[in-house]
Order: C-alpha cells, then structure tokens, then sequence
C-alpha cells in the first residue's frame, strides 16, 4: 500500500547504521527517529568487544544520551525533540522502542535480535496503522526478512554521494589522437623552466578539477594547476620526465604509475588516493616513494603503515608479542613489497631487514590510531575500501603538522558485509576531495603482476 505525502514518517534504526554513522539520529530531519532497546543492547555489548567499531557504539550512545538529556519515560516513549544547535528550533523526534511490543499479529522466531527488531516494528505498525514505519539497515538481508515479512525497509544513504562509481574521477582524461585538436585557443608562457598553458573552460575541459592530468596519444601529459569558471591552467608535465622518474630504485611501468608516483613525491600534496585492480602497483609505488621521502629527502620524520582487514581487532588480541608484531601478519603485503624493491640484490631477506632496520617504519592497528596525532609523517593506510567514511574521516583528521596521508584500495575488493563500493569510505573520499587544492587521485589500470594475474583479474 502507498502511504499518502502527509503520512508521518518513523525510521527504524538498525545496530550497523549506527556503528556506520553514530550521526545518524540528526539525519531524517522532522520525522520520527526509533532505537529498538535491541539495539541498545547491541550496542552496549559492541562497545567493549569488537575494538574496531567500538569507539563508534560509545559515540552512538554518547549521542542518543544527549538527544534525549533529562527527559522523562513517558517522554520518551512519545518521542523527545531532536535539537541539532543551541540556535536552530527542534525538528523531528527520538524515541526508544521498547521490546516486544505487545501485538497480535505473527512473529517470527526471536533467537535473533534481527528478528526481534521486526517483530517489534511489525506490532508497532499494527498499534499505529496511520504512521508509515521504515527499518533503516545497512544489512541487505535483514532488509530482504522485513520487506518479506511486510515491514518497510531501505538502506542508509545519507553519506553517499554518487549513484554509481563509474561517476568517480579517475584523476586523469584521455584524449585520442592530439589533446591539442580539441583546443582552439591557447595561451602558453614559460615561469622558471616550467611550461603552462592557459585554456578556455569549456567542453570536456569543465569535467576536470585541480591535479587531475590530460593524456594523448601522442606522449603530452598536462596537468591542472589552477582553474576557475572560465579559464584552465595546464603545466606540460614532459612524458619522458614522468617515465623516469624513481623512487628507492623503483621506475613506473606505464604513464598511470608516472602520474600517481609524480603525486606521492610532491610535497605540495598532503592526500593521495590510489585505486586499481589487484597487481597494479599501489602498494609498491606508496612504498618506494614512502621511504625515497623519509630516508633520502627526509621529508617525513616516520612511516605509519595501517590497513583495514575484516576481523583483524578480534584476532589481534590473541596474537603474541608487541603492536607491531602483532600487526606484521596483517601487512604482509608491505613486507612482500619491500622484498619486491630489493629482489635484485644478492640477499633480499638481509635488505629487508636492514631496511626495517633503518628505515623509521611502523606497524599500527586502527585502533590505535584513534585520539593520536602523527606529525611529519606519512601514513599509508591499506584496504581503504573496507573504512566507514565516519572511520576514514577519523583516520584522515589524525594526520598533523607536515604529514601526508596515501589511501590505497580496490573498490571491487571489499570484504565487509555492510559496505558497498556506493557507500565505502573509499568514495566518499574520492568524491569529498575531488576539488582539494593539495590532494590528489590516480585510478591506476593493468595488471603488471605477472601474466596469471592479469588473465585472473580479465576472467574470474
């Protein structure tokens, strides 16, 4: 049944919205928002035992205390005005959904909390039949038991911003043939060696936003150095300057792995997303020019190497030894790659000891990167694709006075239940910074790998 535009609206909010976005109580603006006492028992339970979403449980908590201040139960239960500021009127209410509610309709088996919450919404939408009642969850198939059992569900979507991820920026445009048989004015001046060329805004110019490169088949390489609504500056970035470029020894396959090491070296870029299929060189190309900056160019004081694993706060804790040793199982793909840049000399596991060694590298779980602030350091975080924009936000805002941080992840990869390549923290960033003045972002392509890796990646 369609309910009617002047229907009351109450959103039903599941445990995992919670955990993704503990804001979201203040985002259904002047409707109804419910907490099943289910969820408050999850979330108390969470807030102590998985270390990787509990300082999001707290935070939720924190939040649904302050919204709800002195009020009293029966308060409550009628639903306590939502105030978002000291300055701005309350708009919208919370309230607490007590559990079960005392129905006579059907239930389901209630050896599941997910299936005690429906239950709950489904008494609470026979008790109000003139309040339209919508479960709020970012599990697909609790959505799918809800719909099923005649209960209104839909997905969170407030954190994200585009509705497909071929809309993300690749970081670069290619043009066929000349880039220059598409422009049909140019003003070109030379600045202290440096090439630029000033262009009209227009056409498939106006798609493109700050440090993002212009490629052709003709070797011209571009990039956009500043912009306004009407003009477009291109710095000539040289081909043959880009393909030899190196880092600890480490020289770019291709003109997409020029690009992105051209950004990691840049000390005028404090952010660097790098995206690609498995094999196609992000972690290799963070690593040589992480350490080409903390070792020869002593840009950066400190490596801080991280990455987001599904499971890894649950399994660290029975791990013997220190922080870093406990984390050097989950980041063996740095150490694989330290070995990759040092495969060519006579003892490779002796160079990645002295490396180790020597160079200022540290293994951090998330967790403990949470309320610490790392100056001049450069933290490489891993598996970005499986962060909550509210953990790659609290990740990004650790980083100090002269750090730069470098995301790198796989959008086809990810390998938590509750994230989507929609929704992952990944491309809320993609698309946040896209028009940040010191940030950058490379879709890298091909599978250098080996060639079983690139028929794996074209075929499985």
């Amino acid at each position: 049944m369609v309910a009617s535009k002047n229907k009351k609206k109450a959103y039903v909010l599941d445990t995992n919205v919670l955990i993704h976005d503990p804001s979201a109580l203040l985002n259904f603006e002047e409707h109804q928002v419910i907490i099943p006492m289910t969820v408050l028992e999850e979330l108390d339970k969470l807030k102590s035992v998985k270390q990787s979403i509990a300082a999001d449980c707290r935070q939720a908590i924190r939040m649904i205390d302050q919204l709800l201040g002195d009020a009293t139960p029966s308060q409550i239960e009628k639903g306590v005005p939502i105030k978002r500021s000291e300055k701005s009127p309350p708009l919208g209410t919370i309230s607490i959904l007590m559990n079960p509610v005392d129905g006579k309709g059907p239930h389901l088996p209630e050896h599941l909390n997910d299936n005690k919450i429906i239950n709950s919404l489904a008494d609470l939408q026979s008790l109000h039949k003139n309040r339209e009642i919508i479960l709020v969850s970012k599990d697909i198939n609790m959505r799918l038991k809800a719909r099923g059992f005649g209960v209104e569900a839909q997905d969170y979507h407030n954190d994200q911003l585009i509705d497909d991820v071929e809309l993300l920026p690749s970081g670069y445009t290619e043009f066929k043939n000349s880039f220059w048989d598409n422009i049909s004015k140019v003003e070109t001046i030379q600045r202290e060696g440096v090439t630029e060329h000033i262009l009209k805004r227009e056409g498939i110019l106006e798609t493109l936003h700050i440090n993002e490169f212009v490629i052709d088949e003709h070797g011209f390489v571009g990039k956009v150095i500043d912009l306004d609504d009407e003009k477009i500056v291109l710095e000539d970035m040289h081909h043959d300057d880009l393909m030899q470029q190196e880092a600890w020894g480490l020289i770019p396959r291709d003109i997409y792995q020029a690009v992105a090491l051209h950004l990691l070296l840049s000390p005028e870029i404090h952010l660097v997303n790098l995206t690609g299929a498995a094999g196609s060189g992000k972690t290799i190309l963070a690593l040589a020019a992480a350490i080409e900056m903390t070792v020869a160019s002593k840009l950066y004081k400190r490596i801080i190497a991280t990455r987001s694993v599904q499971g890894l706060d649950e399994d660290i804790g029975f791990l013997p030894g220190t922080e870093t040793e406990k984390m050097e199982p989950w980041l063996g793909a740095i150490t694989d790659n330290l070995e990759a840049l040092h495969q060519d000399d006579e003892n490779t596991h002796g160079s990645v000891e002295y490396i180790l060694d020597k160079v200022p590298l540290q293994f951090k779980s998330l967790n403990y990167i949470r309320g610490r602030s790392f100056q001049y350091s450069l933290i490489l975080i891993d598996e970005s694709q499986n962060l909550t924009p509210h953990q790659i936000k609290t990740i990004i805002t650790r980083a100090g006075t002269g750090s730069k941080v470098v995301c790198l992840g796989n959008l086809a990869q990810i390998d938590t239940p509750y994230l989507s390549p929609l929704s992952s923290g990944l491309t809320y960033m993609t698309e946040r910074f896209k028009c940040f003045k010191h940030g950058g972002h490379i879709h890298l392509k091909g599978v250098p790998r080996s060639i079983l890796a690139e028929f794996a990646e074209a075929n499985l």
